[in-house]
């Protein structure tokens, strides 16, 4: 049974999470990552994209594996990656509708950019449903699955851990809001081309569990419908 009667304070990770993995979206995020180092580092592109995904392993994101050993500045990689088309997202009024039935407050907490993210849910027609955008910046360009931004997350909007859940499409971004008492829910997707992500960082397939995982799902807007009914049937 789905029980969120203790939740007010709503968590959502943006890409891949808030729209379907399918549409592809961050694929194009993806390739311009690969570009960016193919560029500013003059590799061949197999030898960036290869570098690309030994950056997100060791230090989370790629963008963090780069400030790091080349001192990239972050906004110009984040105004270029995120330089995408968004007409794959398309307006999403059902999710819209189980998200502001939602009680409480709802936010995003995305390893991108504010700005990223204030396009992709104007496109998916959700602006106006949260409360805050905490992005990378706002993490001190600290990326998860560390803990710490979690940490000041939390303290920041002043947030009980213990009334919040956090949604993710990784099941190692959800391991610090386990430990800190979130209720921790997996958004899944069976999308072929996520299967190319490196087996430690890979996006959550139907099916897949762990023990800091509560609750996972495939279809966001279909569980948040179900949790919002199971609550109010309870009460």
């Amino acid at each position: 049974m789905i029980d969120f009667r203790h939740i007010d304070r709503w968590v959502f990770d943006l890409d891949n999470t808030l729209y379907a993995a399918e549409c592809r979206l961050f694929s194009q995020i993806d390739a311009r990552m690969t570009d960016f180092i193919r560029d500013r580092l003059a590799l061949p592109e197999p030898e960036a994209r290869k570098l690309q995904k030994d950056y997100y392993v060791r230090y989370g994101t790629t963008m963090s594996g780069l400030m790091t050993e080349h001192d990239v500045d972050p906004e110009h990689f984040l105004d270029y990656v995120h330089d995408i088309d968004l007409a794959p997202v398309a307006p999403n009024p059902a999710l819209g509708a189980a998200l502001a039935a939602l009680p409480g407050e709802r936010y995003i907490y995305t390893n991108g950019s504010v700005r990223h993210a204030e396009n992709v849910i104007g496109a998916l027609g959700i602006a106006d449903l949260f409360t805050e955008i905490f992005d990378i910046k706002a993490a001190q360009y600290t990326p998860k699955p560390h803990r710490e931004p979690y940490e000041l997350f939390l303290k920041l909007h002043d947030i009980a851990p213990d009334r919040a859940a956090m949604f993710e499409d990784l099941a190692q971004n959800l391991e610090a809001p386990h430990a800190l008492g979130m209720t921790t829910v997996l958004v899944c997707s069976d999308a072929a081309w996520l299967a190319d992500e490196p087996h430690d960082k890979r996006p959550a397939r139907p099916g897949d569990a762990a023990p800091h995982v509560h609750y996972a799902t495939d279809d966001l807007t279909a569980f948040l419908m179900s949790a919002t009914t199971a609550e109010a049937k309870a009460s």
